[in-house]
């Protein structure tokens, strides 16, 4: 069967087609990798909490919590023959195994480090597919209300960090440090963690709910009113409460996107213009609040701080989105052709390797880290790899968009750039990685829907679910 992207037909088929032949089938088949798969998904979210909060004692082994998780769903799907392989899956496992060989061999020489930094593309990334595989378009949706749900509480909670001080419970760091969770950001105030260990899962949740808002404003008859209204002043709020400078990118990036939809389809226009209006009442009903006025100042003074460092806007776009691609480049003739080894280049490598997570050991930007960790042919491959696989989704996704399908294009608005040079080597940006890669492919393919009960298969169905086994 072919494995390849089909842009020509509008698909993408990295995996086969689910096909049902009878709902006991089926179910029986996928459920416990799918409740695995959703566990995955509420430990991602959830697992900073448990770590500050609930079990600080436990605070070091939570943080690997969810890669049995992924281990075991890429087991099951391989055992019941899910995966297929194609370009991506077979470059990606070939460069984990032998990469984990040479950073024993030739590198840092550390076990623990190189099967750190080797699950990451031997499990987390072939998850990605059985996702893909598994989910279909129903549970994507599904997903999505479940963010919307949950950015209601998450928005008092960051409201309550913001204006909390750092030693108050709710701001409680990693293992019950009283120190507290948040990072500096202006004029005083502290950028708020959420339920994450760090601020960047704040700003992960924060962007992948704010690009299901404006797919649901697309498609607002598929959600309750409330809970988009609900959700869409959560997300409003997040942004200065996060005082995340990614984070205002990100919901800035999702709205070019819309824009771009919009001008593809000018049928769009209607719902277009229909979402502004809402958003600017919501904006302009939040901007009466002091609560978020102050927010808005800190932000403010935040960006101006950070201009004023970096050289402007301009300055902090480059250095942050482009600097990591010109360092891994210009930098890979002057890595060992090997690399340093699997895992050195993250926060838990450094804490092995050296005794201190707080330094960097190779490079701070991810494609940094994967030349630096595999030499400049794997590392590149690496990217090769992550940067291809984005740019084919992007392409369909694409196609689906200009078909009227919103679904694929508003999560690839989150998704590309984290698929192509997210940090994988921070455990959080990992698990929303891995998310929303699958996502985008189960968004793509058109999965068939559960057939109804004592409901026999057609003949098509049955065609194609024998040419599977």
């Amino acid at each position: 069967m072919d494995q390849n992207l089909s842009i020509a037909n509008e698909t993408i088929r990295l995996q086969r087609p689910v096909v049902q032949k009878k709902p006991s089938t089926v179910v029986n088949r996928y459920k416990p990798i799918r409740k695995a798969i959703w566990l995955y998904f509420w430990l991602l979210l959830f697992e900073g909490a448990l770590r500050k909060w609930f079990l600080p004692g436990l605070s070091t082994p939570l943080l690997v919590i969810r890669d049995p998780i992924a281990l075991y769903v890429v087991l099951a799907a391989w055992n019941k023959g899910i995966i297929r392989n194609n370009i991506y899956l077979f470059g990606m496992i070939l460069i984990g195994v032998f990469g984990m060989f040479t950073a024993l061999t030739v590198g840092h020489g550390n076990f623990p480090v190189a099967i750190y930094g080797a699950r990451m593309l031997l499990i987390h990334f072939p998850m990605v597919f059985v996702i893909g595989q598994v989910f279909n378009r129903d549970d994507v949706v599904k997903l999505g209300k479940i963010m919307l749900w949950l950015s209601l509480p998450m928005a008092l909670l960051i409201g309550l960090q913001f204006y909390s001080p750092q030693s108050a419970w709710v701001n409680r760091g990693l293992g019950d440090d009283a120190t507290g969770a948040g990072f500096a950001g202006a004029l005083g105030y502290f950028r708020p963690p959420g339920t994450f260990s760090f601020t960047t899962g704040n700003t992960l949740f924060w962007s992948f709910a704010g690009a299901y808002v404006v797919y649901f404003l697309f498609n607002p008859k598929s959600i309750n009113r409330l809970l988009l209204i609900g959700a869409s002043v959560a997300v409003i709020a997040s942004i200065p409460l996060s005082i995340s400078r990614s984070l205002t990118f990100q919901i800035v990036l999702s709205l070019v996107f819309a824009f771009l939809a919009i001008l593809r389809r000018p049928k769009n226009l209607g719902k277009a213009l229909v979402g502004t209006a809402l958003v600017s009442i919501l904006l302009f009903a939040l901007s009466s609040s002091s609560l978020f006025q102050t927010a808005t100042k800190v932000l403010g003074a935040r960006f101006t701080n950070a201009e004023s460092a970096e050289g402007g806007l301009q300055g902090t776009f480059a250095d942050r989105y482009l600097g990591g691609v010109i360092y891994s480049l210009s930098s890979a003739s002057q890595q060992p052709f090997f690399g340093y080894g699997l895992g050195m280049g993250t926060k838990v490598g450094s804490q092995l390797l050296s005794g201190n997570r707080k330094v960097w050991l190779i490079a701070e930007a991810e494609w940094g880290r994967l030349v630096g960790e595999m030499g400049a042919l794997m590392g590149l491959s690496v990217i090769a790899i992550r940067l291809g696989l984005s740019i084919k989704i992007g392409a369909a996704s694409y196609l689906k968009m200009a078909r009227g399908d919103m679904l694929p294009w508003m999560l690839l608005s989150f998704g590309f750039v984290l698929v192509a040079q997210g940090s994988w080597g921070q455990p959080t940006t990992l698990g929303f990685c891995t998310m929303i890669g699958g996502l985008m492919l189960s968004s793509l393919n058109n999965n068939i829907k559960p057939i109804a009960s004592h409901t026999t298969a057609t003949k098509q169905q049955l065609q194609n679910s024998k040419a599977l086994h």
